[in-house]
């Protein structure tokens, strides 16, 4: 039996703007949440999380996207959000993550699917466009990457993955993850949150930086060190540290083949991001002929965006339709 901690129901009791009831797909002896809203046999929009989010990352963009008539499919990856939380770190690699992707598309028999991945969700949801072509319309990609040998990794990939390691900023008990994107979402000074981070007190926060606080805390509310396991492995296997636990070569198969891409993709992206530059989503979008909308947004532009990002979206899919 795997080891794993549940996060309690009631952690995610009053989330301003994200009240969809939980839904949970079965991998082996653990439990998959999943948000899945809008009509049963409406094309699909899978939208897919990283690093340190869950599904609520996409509360403001899932309204509109269903009120233009899709169903929207946001899991959590296994040791995030509502979803079960094994213990061992070493369980974590992103091919498993690719693996339970897999099953949760297989098991609700996805078809006519929109991925709209960022961060992580990239390389795990990439992945399926290229195994499962067939159930794939389009591509929407936002502020991510997949490995392969000509990336050029930035400062900043490199400064995020040195800060979990030991003697990092963030390898500590309990990390306090809504803060950093209380942080990243320009509502508190980088002066007011480490510190915080640091101490592992939270400043008092109000207004939306506590709601965000709120909604990125929930899945780790109460919980102890182990829970936070998942989220650890994340940066940890960044092919540049991990080439076997971030699936690297599998990633490097994976973007050689979407360079021959021939359904429509586009890109979508937070160009004052300095983890996933403007510069490398432009070559990117330019390499696999896809069209490009940039955002004057950083890294998480679904959780200061969101609204933007959904209209976006739509535009596009409407301009191909034409």
């Amino acid at each position: 039996m795997t080891q794993f901690i549940r996060t309690p129901d009631e952690s995610f009791a009053g989330l301003k703007d994200f009240d969809h009831p939980p839904r949970y797909h079965g991998w082996q002896d653990l439990r998959q949440h999943y948000v899945d809203v809008g009509p049963r046999d409406a094309p699909v929009m899978l939208l897919l999380h990283g690093m340190p989010t869950w599904a609520y990352l996409y509360r403001d963009v899932i309204p509109r996207l269903v009120a233009a008539g899709y169903r929207c499919i946001a899991p959590d990856h296994l040791g995030f959000g509502r979803s079960d939380k094994p213990v061992d770190i070493h369980w974590y690699t992103i091919a498993r993550h690719v693996e339970i992707l897999t099953s949760l598309i297989v098991a609700l028999d996805l078809q006519r699917v929109t991925l709209v991945c960022q961060d992580w969700g990239g390389p795990i949801g990439l992945a399926q466009a290229v195994m499962m072509p067939d159930r794939f319309e389009r591509l929407i990609i936002m502020n991510t990457w997949l490995h392969h040998p000509e990336y050029e990794y930035t400062a900043a990939i490199r400064s995020w993955n040195r800060n979990w390691h030991e003697g990092g900023l963030f390898c500590r008990p309990c990390p306090e993850i809504g803060l950093l994107m209380v942080l990243s979402s320009g509502l508190a000074a980088r002066e007011v949150i480490v510190p915080a981070l640091v101490s592992g007190k939270p400043p008092h926060l109000a207004g939306r930086a506590a709601d965000i606080y709120d909604g990125f805390s929930a899945p780790f509310r109460g919980l102890s060190d182990e829970a936070y396991n998942g989220l650890r492995r994340f940066p940890l296997s960044i092919p540049l540290d991990s080439y076997d636990n971030g699936n690297g070569a599998a990633q490097t198969l994976h973007y050689r083949v979407l360079l021959g891409w021939t359904k429509p993709a586009h890109f979508v992206w937070g160009c004052a991001d300095d983890v996933f530059t403007e510069s490398w989503g432009r070559s990117w979008a330019g390499r696999m002929n896809a069209g490009f909308d940039a955002i004057d947004a950083g890294h998480f532009l679904q959780n200061t965006h969101g609204s933007e990002v959904a209209e976006r979206v739509l535009r596009r899919i409407t301009e191909e339709t034409r």
